[in-house]
């Protein structure tokens, strides 16, 4: 069934609304006029045909909220129009360090735990009066603390009891660290999305002579725990995989983490060949430049890192090196997290765009239409292969 074909049967579940918190304002913004424009381009005809259904197609769907904070950084949630009977979507970036607040006369930076708390504001401003509450956070609170060892909390998982607890109905991510962490809300909507095609195509625009085919081109996975992305990759492309296996010193732990003491490569030879190395985030980079210069050192072509999030903890100083020594050649990240204007300028960024894309998920779930297309984009990868050939 064509787009067009579902947007006349599906009645969205009730009016739209956007709450992006400020940490994420700019894409919010985007993501909204996205919405705008892919409505009036399929305009639903109901209850008549040629009657519009009424506050489908809005010149804007953005709800009017603030978080603002007393002097003893405390903060409190304000919705500043009315949400009751709405379908309400809050966005939020937990990374964005960018923002500030005053305590006590001294300038702190938002944390991801605030962030968090700024979302559960939100929902209690809502006051029960929305129809149903949706949380997109593209970058999961806490996903990397998932499982527990030992005598540790459960971050993610308490997170997501909290949102539900309070009344939020589906909670949105893309490249959750580990998808299983649904488990702490099995009767709660979850869904996790991969930017997969969105690599492939900025990509693609930016590098005219690469070639997709087993002969040049090969699916490198940084990790045993980003297998699944290679190997989804390799077979949606027609490619050969390689893994690297990370051998850690467990006996010591620095900056929170068990320090890695060798990359072992299982895979075919990559001599000659282009390589994707794709995982869900950079942190600090050390991880996946070390793996970029075990490639080279394997005479691999040229070097490709996708992920997901582009957190770069350490800075910029480290790729600028790689990148002149020839060590690394283009590096995609999504715009689904806050990037510092500097990184625009390296010559080695590329940045895949997912406003539309998120766009587009947020109108097929105020529809309550199937996203399994969305999910798994392999028809729109293959129609962008077509085009390359």
């Amino acid at each position: 069934m064509s787009n067009e074909q579902t947007h006349q049967i599906s009645i969205p579940a009730a009016p739209l609304k956007l709450a992006v918190l400020e940490g994420f304002r700019t894409f919010g913004e985007a993501v909204d006029r996205c919405l705008v424009e892919l409505r009036h381009d399929n305009p639903m005809n109901y209850p008549l045909p040629g009657e519009s259904l009424p506050g489908y197609a809005a010149d804007s769907y953005l709800l009017d909220c603030v978080v603002t904070r007393y002097g003893t950084g405390e903060g409190r949630g304000k919705i500043l129009e009315s949400v009751r009977g709405c379908d309400l979507y809050i966005l939020a970036d937990v990374t964005n360090y960018s923002l500030t607040y005053t305590v006590c006369g001294y300038e702190n930076h938002m944390s991801p735990d605030n962030h968090f708390q700024d979302v559960k504001r939100i929902i209690s401003a809502a006051n029960g009066k929305a129809k149903r509450i949706t949380v997109i956070m593209p970058f999961l609170y806490e996903g990397r603390q998932h499982k527990r060892s030992m005598r540790e909390s459960l971050d993610c998982a308490l997170a997501l009891r909290e949102l539900t607890q309070m009344g939020v109905s589906n909670i949105v991510t893309f490249d959750a660290h580990d998808p299983r962490v649904q488990n702490a809300v099995p009767l709660s909507r979850f869904d996790s999305f991969m930017p997969t095609y969105q690599f492939l195509k900025a990509l693609t625009e930016q590098v005219h002579d690469l070639k997709i085919d087993k002969d040049h081109l090969m699916s490198i996975s940084p990790d045993e725990g980003a297998m699944n992305r290679a190997v989804y990759m390799a077979n949606i492309l027609g490619i050969n995989m390689g893994m690297f296996y990370k051998r850690r010193d467990y006996s010591t732990v620095v900056n929170g983490k068990n320090p890695i003491v060798a990359h072992e490569f299982l895979g075919d030879p990559v001599e000659g060949k282009d390589c994707l190395v794709i995982d869900d985030m950079i942190s600090s980079g050390e991880s996946m430049l070390d793996v970029a210069a075990k490639l080279k050192e394997r005479k691999a072509r040229r070097v490709f890192v996708l992920t997901t999030f582009g957190l770069f903890t350490d800075g910029y100083a480290k790729f600028d090196k790689y990148y002149e020594e020839g060590l690394i050649s283009k590096v995609v990240t999504t715009n689904l997290t806050y990037h510092d204007p500097e990184l625009y300028q390296r010559p080695w960024y590329i940045e895949a765009d997912m406003t539309r894309y998120l766009a587009t998920i947020i109108d097929h779930l105020n529809r309550d239409v199937t996203i399994s297309g969305l999910q798994s984009p392999s028809e729109r990868i293959q129609d962008l292969l077509d085009d390359l050939m």
